[in-house]
C-alpha cells in the first residue's frame, strides 16, 4: 500500500487525480491558500508599539491581517496612531475577475494576502492581491486601475516611476524541455509597469536560466512531492532595479536582481543583454526579499537558514552577500532569549540612518534593529489578548510623506488604531 501510494504521487496514476481535485477544492474554501493567520504571541512582554530615539523617522506602510480575517492597508506614524486607511477588500475591489482560472479564485475571506505594497510620492497605493492582480488606488480610496495579470510577492517602484513585479502565467500545454512539466503548470514572469498599469517589458525566468546555461537548476524542486513544487518549481518572489541615486560599483545601473525560492536562489541579470552576471544559491533556505544596499552588495532575508544542524531550533537570519566572497556576512539572526523565525514570508528594509527594519510574518510584527542588533522600535499586530495576526510587510516611508498623511485630528478616515490597546 505505501509503494503503490508513492507511485501515485510519482506517476499520477488512481486516485491522483481524485485527490487533486479534493485539494484543490480545499484550497477554493480556503481563500486558494493554506495560510494560517494568527499565532499566539511569541513574546508575552511585547508591547503593541515600542519607539526610542534611535529609530529612523518617517511612517510606517503596514500591511497585515486584522480581526476577523480582514485585509489591512494603512499608514501609521512611529507611535502607530493610523493617519491613512484603505479599503482592499477582494470581494469589494475585484468582483468580476473572470480572467482568473476558477481554482484559484477566492471563495471566502480574506481571499488572498497583500504581498508585495508601495506608496508611491503623490500618496496613491500600489499592491498585489497574491496571484491574482496589481491595483493602484489613490489616498482618497478611488481605484485608479487594475492590471488583470496573476501578480504576487513584491512590488518595487523604480527612479523613473516604473513598477516592477512578480506574476506568473498558467500554460495548459505539455512543457518537454528541461524539465518536463506536465500541464496545467504556472511559468515565472517579470514585468515592467507603466505608471498607468500597462505592462511595457516581460522577461520569462526560466527562459533566462536557459539562456545563460542554468537550466540544471529548473530540476531542483521538480523532485517534490507535492502537486504544488511540480507546479510552481522556481517560486519567484522578489524582483527589484538598481537604484539610479546608488553609486556603481560590481552591480550598475540597469541591472536587475531576482529571488527564487523554491531552489534557494537569487541572480543579477542585465537589462540591454539579459546576460546574468551573479548568481548564488544554496547558502540560504527558501529566502525572500533581496535588495541591493550599495554598489558591492545584497542583503537577503534568509528565511529558515538559522536552523541547518540536527536539532536546532528554527531561525530565520539576515545575511549580506558580497560578489567574489565565499560566504555571506550574518547581519542578524535569531537567539534562544530572543527569537527571530518565520517560515514564510518576511521582509528587510536598510534604512538611510544605518538601521534596518524587518517584518517577521509569522511573528505578526515589524521590528527595527541599529547596528548592535539592539530592537529601537517595534510594531506588533495584535488582534485580541495573547494573539497576533500575521503581518505581510512594515515599509517605514520618508519622513517629507507627513505632509500628505497628517491630520490635524492625527486618525484617518475610516480608521481603527487595532492592536494600540490590545494584548
Amino acid at each position: 500500500m505505501f509503494s503503490y501510494g508513492v507511485a501515485v504521487g510519482m506517476f499520477h496514476i488512481f486516485p491522483y487525480a481524485f485527490i487533486r481535485s479534493a485539494l484543490q477544492g480545499l484550497g477554493q474554501l480556503n481563500g486558494g491558500n493554506f495560510i494560517v493567520y494568527y499565532h499566539p504571541v511569541r513574546n508575552p512582554n511585547w508591547k503593541p508599539i515600542f519607539n526610542t530615539a534611535d529609530a529612523c523617522d518617517g511612517l510606517n506602510l503596514v500591511t497585515r491581517i486584522g480581526d476577523d480575517d480582514r485585509l489591512v492597508a494603512e499608514v501609521l506614524d512611529m507611535e502607530g496612531r493610523p493617519l491613512q486607511t484603505w479599503n482592499v477588500d477582494w470581494f469589494e475591489r475585484w468582483p468580476d475577475a473572470e480572467y482568473l482560472p476558477s481554482e484559484v479564485k477566492p471563495r471566502s475571506r480574506p481571499g488572498c494576502q497583500i504581498h508585495g505594497a508601495v506608496v508611491a510620492p503623490n500618496g496613491d497605493l500600489v499592491f498585489n492581491y497574491d496571484y491574482l492582480g496589481l491595483m493602484r488606488l489613490g489616498r482618497d480610496g478611488a481605484t485608479k486601475w487594475r492590471l488583470p495579470y496573476q501578480t504576487h510577492h513584491s512590488v518595487h517602484l523604480s527612479d523613473d516611476g516604473r513598477l516592477w513585479v512578480c506574476g506568473q502565467e498558467r500554460m495548459f500545454e505539455d512543457e518537454k524541455a528541461h524539465p518536463w512539466r506536465t500541464a496545467p503548470y504556472d511559468a515565472s514572469t517579470i514585468l515592467e509597469i507603466s505608471p498607468n498599469g500597462e505592462i511595457l517589458t516581460k522577461w520569462s525566468v526560466e527562459g533566462l536560466l536557459r539562456k545563460n546555461g542554468y537550466a540544471g537548476l529548473l530540476g531542483l524542486s521538480h523532485g517534490f512531492t507535492n502537486g504544488y513544487a511540480r507546479q510552481d518549481i522556481l517560486h519567484l518572489n522578489d524582483v527589484e532595479t538598481f537604484p539610479a541615486s546608488m553609486a556603481e560599483g560590481f552591480f550598475k545601473k540597469g541591472d536587475i536582481l531576482v529571488s527564487l525560492r523554491n531552489i534557494s536562489t537569487i541572480f543579477v541579470f542585465e537589462r540591454d543583454t539579459g546576460k546574468i552576471k551573479y548568481l548564488t544559491t544554496g547558502q540560504m533556505v527558501w529566502q525572500h526579499d533581496p535588495d541591493f544596499i550599495d554598489g558591492n552588495r545584497i542583503a537577503v532575508f534568509d528565511n529558515k537558514g538559522g536552523g541547518v544542524l540536527a536539532g536546532d531550533a528554527p531561525a530565520s537570519r539576515l545575511l549580506v552577500f558580497t560578489p567574489g566572497e565565499s560566504e555571506p556576512e550574518i547581519r542578524f539572526t535569531g537567539a534562544p532569549e530572543h527569537p527571530f523565525y518565520t517560515k514564510i514570508m518576511g521582509k528587510q528594509q536598510w534604512l538611510p540612518n544605518g538601521n534596518v527594519l524587518v517584518t517577521e510574518t509569522d511573528g505578526g510584527r515589524g521590528f527595527e534593529i541599529d547596528g548592535a542588533g539592539r530592537i529601537v522600535w517595534q510594531y506588533v499586530n495584535f488582534v485580541k489578548p495573547h494573539v497576533v495576526g500575521i503581518v505581510q510587510e512594515v515599509t517605514r516611508l520618508p519622513a517629507d510623506m507627513k505632509r500628505l498623511f497628517e491630520r490635524p485630528t492625527g486618525v484617518a478616515r475610516g480608521a481603527s488604531p487595532i492592536g494600540l490597546d490590545k494584548g
